[in-house]
């Protein structure tokens, strides 16, 4: 009965950071690339801060929903990442930029990946999408 209980439990915080990804989708700002990405990351307290992906006639300070959902938690005090949700359409993996960013502040951290409309996902680990990542431990 317990191991239910932690179950749905689990899956209850993935469903509710996989529906602010998507809902977080609609005001991505991409008139370039027609291409709208979403993601919420929630911390190890429960905290969940969103992000959209935010073009730029000047392509190169393009920035990623990944990161901005990232560079956000962190303004407000947040470092400790458990997990992420990234909604496009279809699956879309983060970009090596956004899995260098999010790894320096949990490499084990959980992703998730799903469509659209947040019905179909995929989960994996940012250490499997960045092996042999480049890290603070590097620097010590």
């Amino acid at each position: 009965m317990m191991q239910k209980q932690i179950q749905k439990h689990v899956q209850t915080w993935k469903d509710n950071l996989i529906m602010h990804a998507v809902k977080a989708k609609k005001n991505a700002y991409c008139p370039y690339s027609h291409f709208q990405v979403g993601a919420a990351l929630i911390t190890d307290d429960g905290k969940i801060f969103s992000g959209v992906n935010i073009e730029n006639a000047s392509y190169g300070i393009t920035n990623c929903a990944e990161r901005t959902a990232l560079f956000t938690a962190v303004a407000a005090g947040y470092k400790n990442i458990k997990a992420i949700a990234i909604s496009a359409k279809g699956i879309a993996f983060p970009c090596g930029a956004c899995r260098q960013a999010l790894n320096e502040f949990n490499p084990e951290m959980i992703v998730i990946l799903t469509n659209e409309n947040g019905t179909h996902t995929k989960e994996t680990t940012l250490s499997q999408l960045l092996p042999h990542a480049f890290g603070p431990k590097n620097l010590e």
